[in-house]
C-alpha cells in the first residue's frame, strides 16, 4: 500500500488528503462521512480528531499536548466530550450533565465538533487503531517550528508560515487545493491541517512519529487515548 491519508473535519463532512509515497504527489477530496473516505490502498490514516474518549476528566494526551505548545497557542488543544456526553442533544444539555456528574462542563468549541467525534467513535474499534491514528496538526507545525509560536492558523501569515514548514519538511504542493472547495465545504486551513497529517502520517509509517503520552490509557471501549505528531 502506497498512500497515506490526512483528514481533517470541516463543514461539508471530511476533508482528505491522500499522499502518494511513491511518485510524490497529493490529491484532495471531500467527502459527507466518515465510511466515505478513500481509504483504498491506504497504509495509515491520520485524523485530525479526537480518538478515544474519557468517562471523566480530562485525557492525559490533551494534557500533555497543552503543555508541550508555546504560551500563546496551547487553546488549539481542548478537552473532546467525556463519551457519556455524546447522547446529549445540545450543548446545554452536555454542560448541565457534565456539571451535575463531574461539577465541570464542556466548551461550546468541543460541542461543535460533537457530531464528528460521535461519528468516528461509532466507526472505529480498537483493532482499526493499528492503522488510523488521532494526530493535532498544531503539535506537528510546531515541532518543525523548533516549538516557537506561529501566528494563528486562520490568520494569511500563520497560513503562509505553515505552508512554508510543509514543504520544508519535504511535502509535496497543496497550493493547487487550498482554494478548490467552496468555502461552504471547506477552509484553507481544513486543507492545511489535512496536509499536516498526511505528513505525519508518513511519520508514523516510517516509526518517526512520537506519541503522547508514551504508554497512552485505554477508554471504556478498549480505544488507546494518545495523540501522535
Amino acid at each position: 500500500m502506497s498512500f497515506v491519508l490526512g483528514v481533517d473535519g470541516c463543514r461539508a463532512g471530511w476533508l482528505a488528503l491522500r499522499l502518494d509515497l511513491e511518485r510524490p504527489a497529493i490529491e484532495a477530496v471531500v467527502v459527507e462521512s466518515w465510511p466515505a473516505l478513500p481509504t483504498a490502498e491506504t497504509a495509515m490514516v491520520a485524523v485530525d480528531m479526537p480518538v478515544g474518549l474519557a468517562e471523566a476528566g480530562p485525557r492525559d494526551c490533551d494534557i500533555a499536548a497543552r503543555q508541550l505548545l508555546p504560551p500563546g497557542r496551547k487553546s488549539s488543544v481542548f478537552p473532546p466530550p467525556r463519551r457519556y456526553m455524546l447522547a446529549c442533544p445540545d450543548w446545554r444539555a452536555a454542560q448541565d450533565l457534565g456539571k451535575a456528574r463531574e461539577g465541570v462542563g464542556l466548551s461550546k468549541q468541543a460541542w461543535n465538533i460533537s457530531a464528528k467525534i460521535r461519528e468516528l467513535d461509532e466507526a472505529l474499534a480498537p483493532t482499526d487503531q493499528a492503522r488510523v491514528r488521532e494526530v493535532h496538526p498544531e503539535l506537528v507545525f510546531h515541532r518543525l517550528n523548533d516549538w516557537r509560536a506561529l501566528p494563528p492558523k486562520r490568520k494569511p501569515e500563520g497560513q503562509a508560515a505553515r505552508l512554508a514548514l510543509l514543504r520544508q519538511a519535504g511535502l509535496p504542493s497543496i497550493a493547487p487545493w487550498l482554494d478548490r472547495f467552496p468555502r461552504q465545504a471547506a477552509g484553507r486551513d481544513d486543507v492545511i491541517d489535512a496536509a499536516a497529517c498526511a505528513y505525519a502520517a508518513r511519520r508514523l509509517l516510517s516509526g518517526e512519529a512520537e506519541r503522547l503520552p508514551p504508554e497512552p490509557p485505554r477508554d471504556g471501549r478498549g480505544l488507546r487515548m494518545e495523540i501522535w505528531y
